[in-house]
C-alpha cells in the first residue's frame, strides 16, 4: 500500500525520485476501495496443492482479494477429485463476459511438449487473448510465461537440453521498479523447467523490462512496460518439499534426474530441505497485487477500458 503524505511535504520529491510510491492527500481523499477480483487458471495436475500455494501468497496483503478458480477444460483429472473441480472451479464460458482485476496462469508439466501438441493450446490462446480486454494485469508463471511470450511476441519455444531444477541466486536489476519494491539486491528463488529464458534473447526480440536474472537460470522476472503482463519463470509459490516431491517422482519414473541444485543440505536428498525463498515469494505477489493490479485497475470493473488503468 502507498503512504499518504501532505502534497507539499519536501520528502515527497525525494521519494518520487527513488520511485517510492506515495499518494498525495488530494488523491487519497477521493480514492474508493473495494475487494480485488482475481482469477487463477490452474493448469497443474495436483490442483489442490497448487491452489493452496498460490492462495497462501495472495493472502499476504492488506488488500481484500476475492479469488475464483478457473479450469481449462472438462477433462477428468487424474490427481484431483471431480467433486472438487465441479464445486470450486469455473468454466471459461461462465466468466468470459466478466472483467477481473488480476489473472494468474500457473505452470504446467509441458516443458517437452510443443505448443501445437498441447491438447488445450487453442483454448489457452483464447483465454490469453480475452485477458487483453477483460483483465488489468496478468501474471504468467513458469510454463505459462513461455506460452505468454509465444502469444504476445510470437517467440518460438526454446528448450534446454537438461531440466533446470533447484534454488538459484538472482540479481535485482532495478531496485526502484514497483514489482521489485523491497527486494534484496540478490535473492533466491526455485526453478523447475526445461524452458530457456535467455536475457539476451528477450532483450533482442521483445520490449520487456527485464527485472531479475540469474547467471545460471537466466531471466526470472520480466514485465511489459505498462505492467499489464508480468512473467515469472520460476516457482515462488513452491513449498519447501515441492522440488523434493518432483525429484522423487522423476526417480520413480526412471528419468534419472539430477539432484536439485542448492536445495538439499549438504546436497543430500535424505536431509529434509528448507525453503529459502519464501519471503521474496510473498513480497513479489504483494507488489503485483498493489502496483500492477490495485493501483491501475478501474474502480468500476463494468467500465473496464484498455486505455484507462488508473484508480481515481
Amino acid at each position: 500500500m502507498p503512504i499518504k503524505i501532505p502534497d507539499q511535504l519536501p520528502a515527497a520529491e525525494v521519494l518520487r525520485e527513488e520511485n517510492i510510491f506515495i499518494m498525495q492527500e488530494s488523491r487519497a481523499t477521493t480514492q474508493a476501495i473495494r475487494p480485488l477480483k482475481v482469477i487463477i487458471l490452474n493448469l497443474m495436475p495436483k490442483k489442490i496443492e497448487t491452489e493452496t500455494q498460490f492462495l497462501r501468497l495472495l493472502s499476504n496483503s492488506p488488500l481484500q482479494v476475492d479469488v475464483e478458480l478457473l479450469r481449462i477444460d472438462n477433462r477428468t483429472s487424474k490427481n484431483t477429485p471431480t467433486e472438487h473441480l465441479d464445486t470450486f472451479y469455473r468454466q471459461f464460458e461462465g466468466i468470459k463476459d466478466r472483467n477481473f482485476d488480476g489473472l494468474i496462469i500457473t505452470g504446467a508439466p509441458l516443458g517437452l511438449v510443443q505448443f501445437e501438441d498441447v491438447i488445450y493450446w487453442d483454448h489457452l490462446q483464447t483465454i490469453m487473448t480475452w485477458a487483453k480486454d477483460h483483465v488489468t494485469s496478468s501474471l504468467y508463471v513458469c510454463w505459462a510465461a513461455q506460452a505468454g511470450l509465444k502469444l504476445l511476441y510470437d517467440l518460438p519455444k526454446r528448450t534446454r537440453k537438461e531440466k533446470l531444477s533447484g534454488v538459484y541466486q538472482h540479481n535485482n536489476l532495478d531496485q526502484h521498479h514497483p514489482i521489485l519494491r523491497g527486494f534484496d539486491d540478490e535473492f533466491l528463488a526455485p526453478h523447475s523447467r526445461y524452458a530457456d529464458f535467455s536475457a539476451d534473447y528477450l532483450n533482442e526480440h521483445t520490449d520487456l523490462d527485464i527485472l531479475a536474472t540469474s547467471d545460471q537460470a537466466g531471466v526470472y522476472l520480466a514485465s511489459t512496460k505498462d505492467k499489464r503482463n508480468v512473467f515469472v519463470t520460476g516457482h515462488p509459490e513452491y513449498d519447501s518439499f515441492t522440488l523434493h516431491n518432483e525429484y522423487v517422482r522423476d526417480l520413480g519414473e526412471g528419468m534419472e534426474p539430477v539432484i536439485p541444485l542448492n536445495y538439499y543440505p549438504e546436497n543430500n536428498p535424505d536431509i529434509p530441505p528448507k525453503a529459502t525463498w519464501r519471503s521474496h515469494g510473498h513480497l513479489l505477489f504483494s507488489n503485483w497485487l498493489n502496483y500492477c493490479v490495485y493501483q491501475q485497475t478501474p474502480y468500476d470493473l463494468d467500465h473496464f477500458s484498455e486505455q484507462n488503468f488508473t484508480r481515481d
